[in-house]
Order: structure tokens, then sequence, then C-alpha cells
């Protein structure tokens, strides 16, 4: 819920309300995964779903990168805050 908290008040902030959240993802050459996010209008394509009362949005492109990612927002221990992406698709993540 701390995530969708955030969300939400980006949205806000950044006078997006309304918009659905779009999480892409593409593998780099490593293996990894690159993540990206914002808000942004729907396509016929996309996968829609809504999560925690946010709508969010995934490419098909992305969409088998983005299977059973769940997205937590953290604070750090030099105090910065930041979302992090955790993947059991990413190479990185074990």
């Amino acid at each position: 819920p701390v995530a969708a908290d955030r969300v939400r008040r980006a949205a806000e902030e950044g006078g997006s309300q309304g918009m659905p959240l779009r999480v892409a993802a593409k593998r780099g050459a490593d293996g990894t995964i690159e993540y990206g996010m914002g808000f942004d209008e729907p396509l016929d394509t996309d996968t829609r779903v809504v999560t925690n009362g946010i709508e969010v949005v995934v490419a098909p492109t992305s969409a088998p990168l983005l299977d059973g990612l769940v997205l937590d927002f953290v604070r750090l221990d030099d105090g910065d805050e930041q979302f992090v992406f955790l993947n059991p698709n990413d190479a990185s993540e074990g």
C-alpha cells in the first residue's frame, strides 16, 4: 500500500489524476531487466489491471517480463526513498 500511496501522490503532484500508471520493461544484453514507469493514456493493445486502487497499463512487449512483478517503495539507509521492482523474471534478483 505504500507504493500505491506514492503513485497517487505523484499523480496529484504532476496533474495526472485519473491517468493510469504505465509500467514498461525490456531485457538488457546481460539478462537483467530495465524498467520505466509514468502516467500515460492506455492503448487498445495494453493489458490493464487495477491493484490497490491504481490502474496499471502494460504494453504487450513488456507483459511477459512483468509477470509476477511487485512494485514496492522503500526508504534506503541514507534516508532517500525510491520505488523498487521485485521481479521473479529478473536475473539480477537472485
